[in-house]
């Protein structure tokens, strides 16, 4: 009787935990409601682009903030500033070299709440395979079924060796970068 109580009480632990993963692995991106844009500056001029294609899997739980995980991709590929003769040096060795390193990744590492719908997200930052040790403040909020989260990220483009040889000195194109982000995700319980 005993071993039975026991089966049944793995029994019923192993659906709950099937169960929530279930549920975690339904939340998906809505690529038509997201976006990751960027500001660098060019002898003071700010530049605005954003990144057309990139992906997310998301595995968050509000009340469990311990075991949620959140991978973001970027395809270096699809950057762009709005100008064809930018847009095609983008892709070269010297920024993205994108035939090399065709993707941009952030893998979190921990998430912190900070109440009222903000967190803090820590991870890893990889670009031209060079990783850098990030947080981002975002804030999440909700309509209907879509969870929105927004943030932005400052980075030093030099750390990742975007813009090497002549595109080095700062004084042409500051080392600073402005990365924001909204994506709009599926499947994310009451925050």
């Amino acid at each position: 009787m005993q071993a039975l109580t026991l089966i049944t009480r793995l029994s019923v632990a192993s659906a709950l935990l099937l169960g929530s993963h279930v549920a975690l692995a339904q939340q998906q991106l809505v690529p038509a409601q997201s976006e990751v844009q960027f500001t660098a500056r060019q002898m003071g001029v700010p530049l605005d682009g954003h990144f057309k294609k990139f992906s997310a899997q998301v595995a968050f739980d509000p009340a469990k903030l311990a075991t949620s995980k959140i991978t973001f991709t970027v395809d270096t590929g699809s950057a762009t500033l709005g100008s064809r003769e930018t847009d095609a040096e983008l892709p070269k060795p010297t920024w993205f070299n994108v035939p090399k390193f065709p993707q941009a990744t952030f893998e979190s590492t921990s998430i912190k709440a900070l109440g009222g719908g903000k967190f803090e997200v820590a991870g890893k930052l990889t670009i031209k395979g060079n990783a850098q040790n990030v947080v981002a403040p975002v804030t999440l909020t909700q309509s209907g079924t879509v969870t929105t989260a927004a943030g932005s990220l400052p980075i030093k483009r030099l750390a990742f060796k975007i813009g090497e040889n002549e595109w080095a000195d700062t004084s042409m194109v500051a080392d600073d970068v402005l990365v924001k982000f909204k994506l709009a995700l599926t499947g994310v319980g009451k925050i």
